[in-house]
């Protein structure tokens, strides 16, 4: 009887998973549109109304295919193979709002899906998928006035090289003797100096925001964060990270020709350093270093300033930190009240429903570039 008891239960725990199962997958909506991130003339990877994605990959001589875009730790989404050896499948949920990296496992193997556009990410060049925000309006391509990103080399004698950075001017700076404020914006772990136009837009959220006149243009420069060689699989890893090197470059080297270069205004009180994830490590490191060179600190999920921090040091004109809902938005919101409350300018903010992902850190750059240099 007991036996038959245990058995009963267990069948009914199946049946229940099953019907749960099915009733998710009967819940899809079939509107599935190709991905806004798809390579030219390619239909797949697809995203219906409600988030969901849907794959496809042409695999006829593998044995397994899954694509690591997925929910929850569970390995992702695993691919069926029809009869003409492609591979399909739907992941088993919504997918949060905004941009997401992936990749595609055949056989263990890890590959781009060749159906959409790379973006440098997971120090590597990954897949990437976009979902329809209801709040995207904020960083879509609309017919106004755009400025120009441009890539400059800049001499570095402390790294033996010349690099790379990436320079936001807003619209009329070439037909103007304006000069500009400028934000200092770094990247994430695993990214690079793209990371900001490319999947963060924030070319698209700058000439929006001008455009309706809710704030004044400035310059925005972004660079590579990383001037030691560290990889995953490293010992130590990121803590090896020397913040030195990279502060050099910065403000002896970066600083120095963006101000020669373009039309800033080269004073502490109209210069601004922010970074998302490792770029608000590197934020936050250099601005306590460095207190006669920036006076505005955005910290996107980069963690935290408190009021001991600036113990001796002067007062910045802005202390902006955010987070997404998923991340830990207590430690965010308690820290800018306790700024708050010991006389700091200080301004939290938490993008709902996100992560440590893009949609978070191209909301916090919507809330805070309109509060920089006023």
């Amino acid at each position: 009887m007991k036996n038959f008891l245990k058995f009963s239960l267990l069948a009914a725990t199946i049946v229940g998973s099953i019907n749960i199962v099915e009733a998710q997958q009967a819940a899809i909506i079939e509107d599935f549109k190709p991905s806004v991130l798809n390579q030219p003339q390619q239909e797949f990877p697809m995203v219906n109304s409600q988030g969901y994605v849907r794959f496809k990959i042409v695999a006829p001589a593998a044995d397994s295919v899954r694509v690591s875009l997925g929910l929850g730790g569970r390995g992702g989404t695993k691919l069926a193979k029809a009869e003409d050896g492609s591979w399909t499948g739907t992941t088993e949920g919504p997918m949060d709002e905004g941009f997401h990296y992936y990749n595609v496992r055949i056989d263990g193997g890890k590959f781009n899906d060749p159906g959409t556009l790379n973006f440098y990410g997971s120090v590597r060049w990954e897949s990437g998928i976009e979902i329809p925000a209801k709040d995207q309006e904020f960083y879509t391509l609309k017919n106004v006035p755009h400025g120009n990103v441009q890539q400059i080399l800049f001499p570095s004698p402390s790294t033996n090289t010349s690099r790379r950075a990436f320079v936001y001017t807003p619209p009329g700076y070439e037909k103007s003797k304006e000069k500009y404020p400028v934000l200092y914006l770094q990247h994430g772990w695993g990214e690079d100096e793209t990371a900001w136009m490319n999947q963060g837009r924030a070319n698209l959220i700058m000439d929006n925001l001008i455009a309706e006149g809710k704030i004044k243009p400035f310059i925005i420069v972004c660079t590579y964060g990383m001037t030691n060689d560290i990889r995953p699989g490293q010992p130590g890893g990121l803590r090896n990270f020397k913040i030195e090197p990279f502060q050099t470059v910065l403000i002896d080297e970066l600083i120095p020709y963006v101000d020669a270069n373009f039309r800033t205004i080269a004073k502490k009180e109209k210069r601004a350093m922010a970074g998302l994830s490792m770029g608000g490590f590197e934020t936050k490191t250099i601005s306590m270093n460095k207190t006669d060179v920036f006076t505005y600190y955005g910290l996107l999920s980069g963690g935290t300033y408190a009021p001991a921090d600036f113990k001796d040091k002067p007062q910045p004109k802005l202390i902006f930190l955010s987070c997404g809902s998923k991340e830990r938005p207590d430690g965010v919101r308690k820290a800018g009240e306790e700024l708050k409350a010991a006389g700091f300018n200080a301004v939290s903010y938490v993008s709902e429903g996100t992560a440590h992902e893009f949609q978070t850190w191209r909301r916090s750059l919507f809330q805070m570039a309109p509060l920089l240099f006023q």
